[in-house]
């Protein structure tokens, strides 16, 4: 998606649950997607994507909150928003790669509602080390944390105080 494509449409946020679970194995059956997912050890069909929706509806059911589907203009382009891990919230985004143009907006959308929302008082990014370009959590006004180890793998770790 051009620059200009990514700056005009609609961003909106919808539950996960509204989304076909085909349409999700497809986006994270993409290599492309895959090769920044170190969590990401297995294949993804229906089944693995019906399962991956219920994992995150009980994140709603639990918290209040959690990932959203990001719809462009109607269309699912990806899915991210937030999750409570332990006493923290912590924001993700896997967008298709056709829609990769449009992170910088749906991160401002998201980080907006966590700005407004008083139960996030900060939010963390965990990012695999194959991601190099981290200029963005810099400008946002996130501080790096350090390494941290996650589901067997390690990520750099990134705070924003939204409070």
């Amino acid at each position: 998606m051009s620059k200009d494509a990514a700056s005009k449409g609609e961003i909106a946020f919808a539950r996960l649950s509204d989304i076909e679970p085909i349409e999700i194995a497809s986006h994270l059956s993409d290599p492309r997607v895959a090769a920044h997912m170190p969590l990401m050890t297995s294949e993804w069909d229906v089944e693995t994507a019906a399962a991956f929706i219920a994992q995150k509806e009980q994140c709603w059911s639990r918290d209040g909150l959690g990932h959203w589907a990001i719809l462009f203009n109607g269309r699912y382009v990806g899915w991210g928003g937030f999750q409570k891990e332990g006493d923290e919230w912590d924001f993700g985004l896997v967008l298709r790669p056709d829609a990769f143009g449009l992170g910088r907006r749906v991160t401002e959308k998201a980080l907006n509602f966590a700005f407004a929302d008083t139960r996030i008082p900060f939010v963390t990014f965990l990012l695999p080390p194959s991601r190099r370009n981290l200029g963005a959590l810099a400008r946002l006004g996130a501080r790096e944390v350090g390494e941290t180890a996650y589901g067997g793998a390690t990520f750099l770790k990134y705070r924003l105080e939204t409070a």
